[in-house]
Protein backbone atom coordinates (compact mmCIF):
# COMPACT_ATOMS: atom_id res chain seq x y z
CA UNK A 1 0.00 0.00 0.00
CA UNK A 2 1.33 3.12 -0.43
CA UNK A 3 0.42 6.89 -0.12
CA UNK A 4 -0.92 8.91 -3.73
CA UNK A 5 -2.35 11.92 -1.87
CA UNK A 6 -3.37 13.96 1.35
CA UNK A 7 -6.59 16.01 1.04
CA UNK A 8 -5.96 18.67 4.07
CA UNK A 9 -9.44 21.36 5.02
CA UNK A 10 -9.51 23.92 7.60
CA UNK A 11 -11.96 22.35 9.82
CA UNK A 12 -13.89 25.06 11.73
CA UNK A 13 -16.69 24.79 13.77
CA UNK A 14 -18.75 27.53 15.43
CA UNK A 15 -19.19 27.19 18.48
CA UNK A 16 -20.42 29.18 21.71
CA UNK A 17 -17.65 31.20 23.78
CA UNK A 18 -15.74 28.37 26.39
CA UNK A 19 -13.75 29.88 28.66
CA UNK A 20 -10.65 27.70 30.59
CA UNK A 21 -8.44 29.99 32.92
CA UNK A 22 -5.98 30.63 30.15
CA UNK A 23 -8.43 31.64 27.62
CA UNK A 24 -11.62 31.91 25.80
CA UNK A 25 -12.46 29.54 22.49
CA UNK A 26 -14.95 31.53 19.66
CA UNK A 27 -14.24 28.40 17.58
CA UNK A 28 -12.87 25.31 17.47
CA UNK A 29 -9.77 25.41 14.83
CA UNK A 30 -9.84 22.04 13.65
CA UNK A 31 -8.06 20.67 10.67
CA UNK A 32 -9.44 17.34 8.86
CA UNK A 33 -7.59 15.36 6.81
CA UNK A 34 -7.61 12.11 4.15
CA UNK A 35 -4.81 10.78 3.49
CA UNK A 36 -5.87 8.08 0.36
CA UNK A 37 -3.31 5.57 -0.99
CA UNK A 38 -3.43 3.33 -3.77
CA UNK A 39 -6.02 0.58 -2.74
CA UNK A 40 -9.81 1.38 -1.73
CA UNK A 41 -9.28 2.74 1.46
CA UNK A 42 -8.62 6.00 2.77
CA UNK A 43 -7.50 7.14 6.14
CA UNK A 44 -9.02 10.32 8.29
CA UNK A 45 -7.68 12.23 10.87
CA UNK A 46 -8.66 15.25 12.92
CA UNK A 47 -7.17 17.48 15.25
CA UNK A 48 -8.15 20.75 17.33
CA UNK A 49 -5.74 23.66 18.00
CA UNK A 50 -5.90 24.98 21.69
CA UNK A 51 -2.89 27.88 21.30
CA UNK A 52 -3.17 28.76 25.30
CA UNK A 53 -2.41 25.63 25.78
CA UNK A 54 -0.31 23.51 22.85
CA UNK A 55 1.09 26.65 21.42
CA UNK A 56 -0.71 25.33 18.09
CA UNK A 57 -3.22 27.52 15.95
CA UNK A 58 -4.92 26.43 13.04
CA UNK A 59 -2.57 28.13 10.69
CA UNK A 60 0.31 26.79 12.26
CA UNK A 61 -1.33 22.82 11.81
CA UNK A 62 -2.44 23.43 8.26
CA UNK A 63 0.86 24.68 7.66
CA UNK A 64 2.82 21.56 8.89
CA UNK A 65 0.20 19.48 7.31
CA UNK A 66 1.36 20.20 3.87
CA UNK A 67 4.93 19.28 5.00
CA UNK A 68 3.78 16.38 6.64
CA UNK A 69 1.64 15.03 3.30
CA UNK A 70 4.66 15.83 1.21
CA UNK A 71 6.85 13.83 3.47
CA UNK A 72 4.73 10.52 3.66
CA UNK A 73 3.73 10.66 -0.68
CA UNK A 74 5.03 7.28 -2.02
CA UNK A 75 5.07 5.70 1.98
CA UNK A 76 4.06 2.90 2.96
CA UNK A 77 1.41 3.93 5.70
CA UNK A 78 1.02 0.19 7.41
CA UNK A 79 4.66 1.43 8.39
CA UNK A 80 3.76 3.24 11.69
CA UNK A 81 6.89 3.61 13.36
CA UNK A 82 7.95 4.72 10.34
CA UNK A 83 5.62 7.44 9.12
CA UNK A 84 5.38 8.80 12.94
CA UNK A 85 9.52 8.92 13.60
CA UNK A 86 9.48 11.01 10.04
CA UNK A 87 7.75 13.12 11.24
CA UNK A 88 9.28 13.61 14.58
CA UNK A 89 12.88 13.42 12.77
CA UNK A 90 11.04 16.53 11.13
CA UNK A 91 10.06 18.32 13.92
CA UNK A 92 10.62 18.26 17.26
CA UNK A 93 7.49 19.40 18.56
CA UNK A 94 3.49 20.19 16.76
CA UNK A 95 1.84 17.56 18.44
CA UNK A 96 -1.72 18.57 17.85
CA UNK A 97 -1.37 18.03 14.12
CA UNK A 98 0.84 15.16 14.19
CA UNK A 99 -2.36 13.65 16.24
CA UNK A 100 -4.03 14.08 12.56
CA UNK A 101 -1.87 12.63 10.00
CA UNK A 102 -1.44 9.07 13.57
CA UNK A 103 -4.73 9.33 13.33
CA UNK A 104 -5.29 8.55 9.45
CA UNK A 105 -2.52 5.86 9.77
CA UNK A 106 -4.27 3.74 12.46
CA UNK A 107 -7.49 4.18 10.49
CA UNK A 108 -6.28 3.08 7.77
CA UNK A 109 -4.13 0.23 9.40
CA UNK A 110 -7.77 -1.01 10.78
CA UNK A 111 -9.72 -0.72 7.51
CA UNK A 112 -7.01 -2.99 6.04
CA UNK A 113 -7.74 -5.35 8.71
CA UNK A 114 -11.15 -5.21 8.27
CA UNK A 115 -11.62 -4.47 12.35
CA UNK A 116 -12.36 -1.59 14.26
CA UNK A 117 -9.88 0.46 15.42
CA UNK A 118 -10.76 -0.68 19.08
CA UNK A 119 -10.27 -4.72 17.79
CA UNK A 120 -7.25 -3.91 15.94
CA UNK A 121 -5.47 -2.26 19.26
CA UNK A 122 -6.45 -5.47 21.19
CA UNK A 123 -9.21 -3.57 23.12
CA UNK A 124 -13.04 -4.69 23.51
CA UNK A 125 -16.05 -2.90 24.46
CA UNK A 126 -17.01 -1.31 28.09
CA UNK A 127 -19.04 1.05 29.65
CA UNK A 128 -17.71 4.81 29.42
CA UNK A 129 -19.40 7.44 30.74
CA UNK A 130 -18.15 10.61 30.25
CA UNK A 131 -18.19 14.04 33.16
CA UNK A 132 -19.62 16.83 31.42
CA UNK A 133 -17.11 20.22 32.27
CA UNK A 134 -17.97 23.39 33.28
CA UNK A 135 -16.07 26.39 31.84
CA UNK A 136 -15.07 29.33 34.29
CA UNK A 137 -18.17 31.65 34.32
CA UNK A 138 -19.53 33.37 37.92
CA UNK A 139 -19.88 31.59 40.57
CA UNK A 140 -24.09 31.58 40.01
CA UNK A 141 -23.44 31.23 36.65
CA UNK A 142 -21.59 28.08 37.25
CA UNK A 143 -24.21 26.92 39.77
CA UNK A 144 -26.79 27.17 37.26
CA UNK A 145 -25.06 25.09 34.64
CA UNK A 146 -24.06 22.29 37.01
CA UNK A 147 -27.89 22.01 38.10
CA UNK A 148 -28.78 21.85 34.18
CA UNK A 149 -26.52 18.95 33.54
CA UNK A 150 -27.54 16.88 36.73
CA UNK A 151 -31.36 17.56 35.42
CA UNK A 152 -30.41 15.88 32.22
CA UNK A 153 -29.02 12.81 34.08
CA UNK A 154 -24.96 13.69 34.32
CA UNK A 155 -23.69 12.19 37.47
CA UNK A 156 -20.23 13.62 37.12
CA UNK A 157 -19.16 17.38 36.62
CA UNK A 158 -15.58 18.97 35.83
CA UNK A 159 -15.76 22.08 37.05
CA UNK A 160 -12.90 24.56 35.57
CA UNK A 161 -11.15 26.68 37.89
CA UNK A 162 -7.51 28.78 37.51
CA UNK A 163 -8.42 32.49 38.53
CA UNK A 164 -8.57 33.98 41.98
CA UNK A 165 -8.39 31.87 44.52
CA UNK A 166 -10.83 33.29 47.11
CA UNK A 167 -13.48 33.35 44.23
CA UNK A 168 -12.81 29.75 42.59
CA UNK A 169 -13.21 28.37 46.13
CA UNK A 170 -16.56 30.04 46.46
CA UNK A 171 -17.34 28.35 43.06
CA UNK A 172 -16.87 25.48 44.25
CA UNK A 173 -18.24 25.42 47.34
CA UNK A 174 -21.67 26.86 45.84
CA UNK A 175 -21.12 24.29 42.80
CA UNK A 176 -21.54 21.56 45.49
CA UNK A 177 -24.03 22.94 47.45
CA UNK A 178 -26.16 23.07 44.80
CA UNK A 179 -25.52 19.67 42.98
CA UNK A 180 -26.02 18.04 46.33
CA UNK A 181 -23.50 15.05 47.68
CA UNK A 182 -23.99 12.34 45.12
CA UNK A 183 -22.56 14.38 42.28
CA UNK A 184 -18.71 13.11 41.18
CA UNK A 185 -17.00 16.69 41.40
CA UNK A 186 -13.38 16.79 39.83
CA UNK A 187 -12.03 20.07 38.90
CA UNK A 188 -9.29 21.57 36.38
CA UNK A 189 -7.23 24.62 36.82
CA UNK A 190 -5.81 24.64 33.77
CA UNK A 191 -2.38 25.78 35.11
CA UNK A 192 -4.10 28.63 36.63
CA UNK A 193 -2.49 28.75 40.14
CA UNK A 194 1.05 29.06 41.87
CA UNK A 195 2.10 26.64 44.70
CA UNK A 196 0.55 28.99 47.54
CA UNK A 197 -2.35 29.38 45.28
CA UNK A 198 -2.91 25.79 44.88
CA UNK A 199 -2.06 24.55 48.21
CA UNK A 200 -4.77 27.40 49.88
CA UNK A 201 -7.15 25.97 47.12
CA UNK A 202 -7.00 21.98 47.16
CA UNK A 203 -6.68 22.16 51.25
CA UNK A 204 -9.43 25.12 51.16
CA UNK A 205 -11.77 21.98 49.74
CA UNK A 206 -10.61 18.93 51.89
CA UNK A 207 -14.70 18.78 52.87
CA UNK A 208 -16.08 19.17 49.22
CA UNK A 209 -15.63 15.45 48.20
CA UNK A 210 -13.66 16.27 45.47
CA UNK A 211 -12.22 13.30 43.08
CA UNK A 212 -8.92 15.11 41.98
CA UNK A 213 -7.85 18.09 40.69
CA UNK A 214 -6.20 18.29 37.10
CA UNK A 215 -2.73 20.44 36.29
CA UNK A 216 -2.94 23.17 39.63
CA UNK A 217 0.11 24.65 38.40
CA UNK A 218 1.82 26.22 35.69
CA UNK A 219 4.45 23.47 34.35
CA UNK A 220 7.50 25.40 35.07
CA UNK A 221 6.80 24.67 38.62
CA UNK A 222 6.71 20.56 37.68
CA UNK A 223 9.56 20.51 40.10
CA UNK A 224 6.93 21.75 43.32
CA UNK A 225 4.14 19.36 42.27
CA UNK A 226 5.83 16.54 44.60
CA UNK A 227 5.62 18.84 47.19
CA UNK A 228 2.15 20.15 46.52
CA UNK A 229 0.93 15.88 46.05
CA UNK A 230 2.57 15.22 49.74
CA UNK A 231 0.64 18.58 51.54
CA UNK A 232 -2.78 17.77 49.99
CA UNK A 233 -4.85 14.83 50.23
CA UNK A 234 -6.94 15.54 47.22
CA UNK A 235 -5.25 13.73 44.11
CA UNK A 236 -3.57 15.54 41.29
CA UNK A 237 -3.60 14.35 37.70
CA UNK A 238 -1.08 16.04 35.36
CA UNK A 239 -2.39 17.17 32.19
CA UNK A 240 -0.15 19.63 30.46
CA UNK A 241 2.54 18.01 32.07
CA UNK A 242 2.84 14.98 30.57
CA UNK A 243 2.68 15.24 26.92
CA UNK A 244 4.93 11.87 26.02
CA UNK A 245 6.28 8.48 27.65
CA UNK A 246 9.29 10.37 29.24
CA UNK A 247 7.28 12.88 30.75
CA UNK A 248 5.04 10.77 32.22
CA UNK A 249 8.23 8.17 33.40
CA UNK A 250 9.93 11.56 35.42
CA UNK A 251 6.13 12.30 36.75
CA UNK A 252 5.82 8.47 38.22
CA UNK A 253 9.24 8.38 39.50
CA UNK A 254 8.88 11.76 41.48
CA UNK A 255 5.76 11.05 42.98
CA UNK A 256 4.50 14.13 41.78
CA UNK A 257 0.63 13.04 40.97
CA UNK A 258 -1.52 10.44 41.04
CA UNK A 259 -3.17 10.25 37.20
CA UNK A 260 -2.25 11.27 34.32
CA UNK A 261 -4.54 12.70 31.60
CA UNK A 262 -4.08 11.27 28.40
CA UNK A 263 -4.54 13.85 25.12
CA UNK A 264 -4.01 13.50 21.38
CA UNK A 265 -3.14 17.10 21.27
CA UNK A 266 -0.58 16.42 23.27
CA UNK A 267 1.30 12.83 22.55
CA UNK A 268 0.80 13.29 18.63
CA UNK A 269 -2.27 10.45 18.70
CA UNK A 270 -2.80 6.73 19.20
CA UNK A 271 1.33 5.84 18.80
CA UNK A 272 2.63 8.10 21.50
CA UNK A 273 -0.52 7.80 23.69
CA UNK A 274 0.12 4.14 24.03
CA UNK A 275 3.30 4.27 25.33
CA UNK A 276 2.09 7.02 27.96
CA UNK A 277 -0.50 4.22 28.97
CA UNK A 278 1.45 1.66 29.18
CA UNK A 279 4.36 3.38 31.23
CA UNK A 280 1.43 4.61 33.95
CA UNK A 281 -0.09 0.93 33.56
CA UNK A 282 3.13 -0.61 34.87
CA UNK A 283 3.42 1.94 37.93
CA UNK A 284 0.13 1.03 38.91
CA UNK A 285 -0.94 4.60 37.88
CA UNK A 286 -4.84 4.82 35.95
CA UNK A 287 -5.48 7.61 33.34
CA UNK A 288 -7.85 9.89 31.74
CA UNK A 289 -8.79 9.82 28.29
CA UNK A 290 -9.49 13.74 27.34
CA UNK A 291 -10.03 15.55 24.11
CA UNK A 292 -9.64 19.76 23.57
CA UNK A 293 -12.74 20.91 21.10
CA UNK A 294 -12.51 17.80 18.30
CA UNK A 295 -16.00 16.89 16.62
CA UNK A 296 -17.04 13.40 16.43
CA UNK A 297 -13.91 12.08 14.28
CA UNK A 298 -11.16 12.58 17.19
CA UNK A 299 -13.32 11.54 19.67
CA UNK A 300 -14.39 8.37 17.67
CA UNK A 301 -10.32 7.19 17.71
CA UNK A 302 -10.36 8.57 21.58
CA UNK A 303 -13.50 5.61 22.54
CA UNK A 304 -11.91 3.36 20.60
CA UNK A 305 -8.49 4.04 22.29
CA UNK A 306 -10.39 3.91 25.63
CA UNK A 307 -11.62 0.61 24.62
CA UNK A 308 -8.22 -0.54 23.84
CA UNK A 309 -6.74 0.89 27.04
CA UNK A 310 -7.90 -0.52 30.17
CA UNK A 311 -5.42 1.37 32.31
CA UNK A 312 -8.10 4.43 31.65
CA UNK A 313 -10.40 4.99 34.50
CA UNK A 314 -11.88 8.26 33.62
CA UNK A 315 -13.30 9.79 30.45
CA UNK A 316 -13.49 13.41 29.78
CA UNK A 317 -15.29 12.76 26.74
CA UNK A 318 -17.79 15.75 26.21
CA UNK A 319 -16.13 17.68 23.43
CA UNK A 320 -18.90 17.44 20.83
CA UNK A 321 -21.48 18.63 23.96
CA UNK A 322 -19.84 21.86 25.09
CA UNK A 323 -21.53 24.09 22.59
CA UNK A 324 -20.93 22.87 18.87
CA UNK A 325 -23.28 24.63 16.81
CA UNK A 326 -23.17 22.37 13.85
CA UNK A 327 -22.28 18.35 13.71
CA UNK A 328 -20.31 18.40 10.80
CA UNK A 329 -19.65 14.08 11.12
CA UNK A 330 -21.14 11.35 9.73
CA UNK A 331 -21.11 7.52 11.20
CA UNK A 332 -19.04 7.59 14.16
CA UNK A 333 -19.52 7.86 17.99
CA UNK A 334 -22.92 8.38 19.78
CA UNK A 335 -24.25 9.30 22.96
CA UNK A 336 -26.71 7.75 25.20
CA UNK A 337 -26.91 10.25 27.98
CA UNK A 338 -23.81 10.95 28.90
CA UNK A 339 -22.75 6.95 27.93
CA UNK A 340 -20.62 6.41 24.94
CA UNK A 341 -20.10 3.52 22.14
CA UNK A 342 -19.91 3.60 18.55
CA UNK A 343 -20.57 1.26 15.53
CA UNK A 344 -18.37 -2.37 14.98
CA UNK A 345 -17.42 -1.06 11.18
CA UNK A 346 -13.58 -0.93 10.14
CA UNK A 347 -11.36 1.81 11.60
CA UNK A 348 -12.19 4.66 13.49
CA UNK A 349 -15.82 4.60 11.87
CA UNK A 350 -16.37 8.02 11.49
CA UNK A 351 -15.76 10.59 8.19
CA UNK A 352 -16.32 14.33 7.51
CA UNK A 353 -19.87 15.04 5.79
CA UNK A 354 -18.84 15.80 2.55
CA UNK A 355 -21.61 18.84 2.39
CA UNK A 356 -19.70 20.55 5.23
CA UNK A 357 -16.15 19.80 3.26
CA UNK A 358 -17.73 22.23 0.37
CA UNK A 359 -17.52 24.65 2.60
CA UNK A 360 -14.13 24.46 4.18
CA UNK A 361 -11.07 25.82 2.94
CA UNK A 362 -8.81 22.79 0.93
CA UNK A 363 -5.57 21.92 -0.35
CA UNK A 364 -4.39 18.60 -2.33
CA UNK A 365 -0.94 17.18 -1.51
Amino acid sequence: MKITHTDIYRFSIPMEPFVIATGTMDYAQNVFIRIHTDTDFYGVGECSAFPMIVGETQETCLAMAKDFARLWKGKDPLDIEGRILELNNFTAHNSTIKSAFDMALYDLAAKNAGQPLYKYLGGKKRSIETDMTIGIGSPDEMVETALKYQSQGAKILKIKLGKKPEVDLLRIRKIREGVGKGMVLRIDANQGWNFEEALHCLNGMNDLDIEFCEQPMRTWYDDQLPDLNKKTSIKIMADESCYNHHDARKLINSQACDYINIKFAKSGGINEGLKVHDIASKAGMSCMIGSMLESRIALSANLHFAYACQGIKYFDLDTCLLGHLIDPVKGGVTYEGFFLDIPDTPGIGADADDDFLKTCEKWRI
